[in-house]
């Protein structure tokens, strides 16, 4: 896939040399020559422009791009990059980063946000999932925030250990996508039994996350 990245400093050349190594082609975008790093990512792409105008994006052939990750240290120009991704070259996927979680509520589709990812609540998420038994705790949002990825530890005395996982009725909205067990990540079936300590992974909707919850909970 053709990829384009808005905002080429330490977070922009990660996701940059990421990617290449997974076989996509590269362009990686800043206004500030001083964040121009050629040597660093040699294979990708480089322009110096500013991603917020639609002169530098067509300059950039954002119309042949599959995905663009806006990934600079300013919100607003997050936004703004979004924005012009999705309403005026139609790029399938936009991933947007969010660099103040008080401004969470702006990345959804309005603003042409596919995929929103909030580094603070990322951190404070993996966080609480090192520490938390039996507690629920989001993940990642995607798709316009209609979507978490969400996951709990099972506690010993949680009701549905020891259940099958097809047997367990699992609120409408909601899919049970991964087992963590022992160092494995297992794709649950319909009888594969649910033990205490397995890190149960679901996509879900928020407006169910608590009766996921409650479902999961041994209170």
């Amino acid at each position: 896939m053709r990829i384009a990245i808005a905002g080429a400093g330490a977070v922009g050349r990660s996701i940059a040399s990421e990617l290449l190594e997974n076989g996509h082609e590269i362009l990686l975008i800043d206004i500030d020559p001083k964040a121009i790093k050629i040597d660093a990512v040699p294979r990708a792409e480089w322009l110096l422009a500013d991603a917020c105008e639609i002169s530098s994006l067509d300059e950039a052939g954002l119309n042949n791009c599959h995905v663009v990750v806006a990934s600079t240290g300013d919100d607003k120009v997050n936004l703004v990059v979004s924005l012009l991704a999705k309403t005026e070259y139609g790029v399938p996927r936009v991933v947007a980063r969010i660099n103040h979680p008080n401004n969470e509520w702006l990345f959804n589709e309005s603003w042409g946000v596919d995929v929103a990812v909030s580094t603070p609540r990322l951190l404070s998420a993996l966080v609480e999932e090192a520490v938390s038994v039996g507690d629920l705790v989001r993940l990642m949002t995607f798709r316009q925030g209609q979507a978490n990825l969400v996951e709990l530890t099972l506690p010993e005395d949680a009701p549905v250990v020891g259940q099958r996982a097809g047997s367990v009725p699992w609120p409408v909205d909601s899919a049970l996508v991964a087992i963590l067990r022992e160092g494995r990540v297992l794709v649950p079936t319909a009888d594969d039994p649910l033990e205490a300590g397995d890190e149960l992974m679901f996509v879900a909707s928020q407006e169910v996350e608590d009766e996921l919850a409650q479902l999961l909970s041994p209170h």
